[in-house]
């Protein structure tokens, strides 16, 4: 059978290095363009036309490889066959595979396990790495359909938005002077591995890919050497899982009865912001929170959902709540016109891991020389700083920094415990950076390697997104651009080793 699927197959082999990928994104762009503007148009028989001719494209096939092979994080993780792909040759082979080889028959994925911040684990379905590359092509076909569906307040897992919009939203609706005090801060319990199968594919209709995407979700997965079930969820660790959760978890502001006018304004007394299954509903009174509540309820029943208890309260705004990461809360201050002022800076939760992350860095750094130890710190300090910079942090910053300045004496305390403060000081402190005059950088002045500081970071507003906009979308092609050079020219481009430039 698998000579005879070779033999309908193209003849020509793919040489992955000769493989233009200007044409291949141009063509898959072009399609997934079409996809999304012929969904907008409602002409449903023409979206399934274009998606069977995606999933067929060639060019599908060796963006999907090239995502799942090079791009993607996961990329040396394996399946159940225990099998990675990471040579250019490896990939054209896998090409030619899928372009080739059909029916094609889901294996289950194999079962890891993450820690979670509450000290629980959080279990992964790590996919093959051909049903990875399939997801991929199934996810460029449904994928624009529903990006023309979505809510414009949807920001989690989508192409073009981000945490930052998200938070960027949170601080729109939560001004000082805004009329939806009372805050539903909800969280669904267990959402990826709870949501109703039926639901999923009655929801995805007859997409062309949809008995695949029915085998994903029934494939199963292996754990201890034994095969188990799903009779529920959709695999966390697969590259189109977080696309179902969110067509799962489509048409909550439906439930809501959150209308807009044609502009995209908000007409209602709720408004709601959504990352995935983290989300927020603002609601004018306690009351209307307590029926809202009651409506989700129900509404996620159908999915096979529920809320978390632990996670899910009703609060005002002057005792604030967490949401990715951030505190958001109202505080008096008699220098404004209400006597209110908003403020959004990093939760202490967030503080108290990154500081858990760093003192295990400093732990391990004893042995280790500076110029392995210092990448090792700014790296993450640039990635919790850039994160947290949009919002206002500077206070929380400089206290960082002054926890870093301790876990720096004990640092080199313990490595010359024998000498005196002034060696110290003039080995290991100065002014290391090429442009501040801080004299208190720490790293290695001979070397010129320094250690980055969380207050460096400055502080970014960032540009929320503009409403339902998608960058599949062919109407905005100029925008995205636009946006694009706009983030780019915004963004400081980090300095990893921690260097001196000359």
């Amino acid at each position: 059978m698998h000579e005879l699927a070779h033999a309908n197959g193209p003849t020509e082999r793919c040489n992955w290095r000769q493989v233009n990928w200007t044409e291949v994104n141009r063509v898959v762009r072009n399609l997934r363009q079409r996809i999304f503007r012929a969904t907008s148009e409602g002409d449903l028989k023409k979206v399934r036309s274009l998606q069977k001719l995606l999933l067929r494209s060639r060019a599908n096939v060796l963006q999907s490889v090239r995502r799942a092979t090079q791009q993607n994080k996961g990329r040396r993780t394996p399946g159940v066959d225990r099998r990675v792909i990471l040579t250019d040759h490896a990939r054209g082979r896998m090409a030619d595979d899928l372009l080739r080889y059909q029916p094609w028959r889901v294996k289950p994925v194999r079962r890891a396990y993450i820690p979670k911040t509450n000290k629980k684990r959080r279990p992964l379905g790590i996919p093959t790495i051909k049903d990875r590359c399939l997801q991929a092509m199934v996810k460029n076909a449904l994928e624009p359909e529903w990006e023309a569906r979505f809510e414009p307040t949807s920001y989690g897992f989508r192409p073009g938005r981000s945490c930052q919009d998200a938070m960027a939203k949170i601080f729109q609706l939560t001004r000082s002077d805004c009329r939806r005090k009372w805050v539903i801060d909800a969280d669904i319990q267990g959402a990826f591995d709870n949501i109703s199968h039926s639901y999923l594919l009655e929801a995805i209709g007859q997409f062309p890919a949809r008995e695949l995407v029915k085998q994903w979700l029934k494939a199963g997965y292996v754990e201890m050497g034994r095969l188990h079930e799903t009779l529920a969820g959709v695999p966390q660790g697969g590259i189109v899982s977080p696309l179902l959760a969110n067509v799962a978890l489509h048409g909550m502001e439906q439930a809501l009865e959150i209308k807009r006018d044609r502009h995209g304004n908000l007409q209602s007394s709720r408004a709601f912001v959504r990352y995935a299954d983290d989300f927020v509903v603002l609601c004018e009174s306690q009351e209307d929170a307590v029926a809202c509540i009651h409506v989700l309820e129900e509404w996620l029943a159908l999915r096979g959902l529920q809320f978390s208890e632990e996670k899910t309260r009703i609060v005002h705004l002057q005792d604030g709540f967490e949401f990715l990461g951030f505190h958001i809360r109202h505080h008096k201050d008699r220098r404004t016109r209400n006597g209110w002022v908003q403020r959004i800076k990093p939760s202490a939760d967030s503080v108290k891991r990154i500081r858990e992350k760093l003192r295990g860095i400093w732990r391990k750094g004893q042995c280790l020389p500076m110029e392995d130890l210092l990448p090792q710190l700014n790296r993450v300090i640039r990635g919790w700083a850039y994160y947290f910079r949009t919002q206002a942090s500077t206070k929380t910053f400089v206290a960082m920094d002054n926890w870093m300045f301790r876990r720096e004496v004990r640092f080199v305390k313990h490595r010359h415990g024998d000498k005196s403060w002034k060696w110290l000081h003039v080995r290991y402190w100065g002014r290391l950076h090429p442009t501040r005059r801080d004299r208190w950088v720490f790293g290695m002045p001979e070397q010129g390697l320094f250690l980055q500081k969380f207050s460096w970071i400055r502080f970014q507003r960032h540009t929320l997104v503009r409403g339902m906009a998608s960058p599949d979308d062919p109407n905005l092609s100029a925008y995205w651009a636009q946006r694009r050079l706009r983030l780019r020219a915004t963004r400081v481009l980090p300095n990893p080793s921690g260097t001196a430039f000359r």
